[in-house]
C-alpha cells in the first residue's frame, strides 16, 4: 500500500520560512517523479513544483520561482519543499504526489495534505 505523508506545515508570518516534508512508503521511491501541489479555500488545486526521479530536473510555478525549492533524498524516501519569503497568498493545503512516468501530467499517488497559513 502506497502512502505519502506530509508534515511541516503551520502558521508563519509573511516573510518567514517553512520546510515541508513528504515521506513515502510502499513504492520504489527512486523510480517516481514527485510533485508538490496546493489548494487554497475556494480555489482549484494548483501545481507548485516538481522534481525528476534522480533530482536532476526541477520545475516551478511562476508564483513561487525564486522563493521555493524542491529537493529529494532517495535514501530517506522523502521529498522536501523549502519555502522562503512566504506571502499570505501562499496560504493553502499543500499536497505531495508521485508518478511513475515523469513524462505524463497525471500523478498517481497523493498525500493527505498539510496546512500552511501565512499571516500578514
Amino acid at each position: 500500500q502506497v502512502q505519502l505523508v506530509e508534515s511541516g506545515g503551520g502558521l508563519v508570518q509573511a516573510g518567514g520560512s517553512l520546510k515541508l516534508s513528504c515521506a513515502a512508503s510502499g513504492l520504489t521511491f527512486y523510480n517516481y517523479a514527485l510533485g508538490w501541489f496546493r489548494q487554497a479555500p475556494g480555489k482549484e488545486r494548483e501545481f507548485v513544483a516538481s522534481i525528476s526521479r534522480n533530482g536532476d530536473r526541477t520545475d516551478y510555478a511562476d508564483s513561487v520561482k525564486g522563493r521555493f525549492t524542491i529537493s529529494r533524498d532517495n535514501a530517506k524516501n522523502t521529498v522536501y519543499l523549502q519555502m522562503n519569503n512566504l506571502k499570505p497568498e501562499d496560504t493553502a493545503v499543500y499536497y505531495c504526489a508521485a508518478k511513475y512516468n515523469e513524462y505524463v501530467r497525471r500523478y498517481t499517488y497523493w498525500g493527505q495534505g498539510t496546512q500552511v497559513t501565512v499571516s500578514s
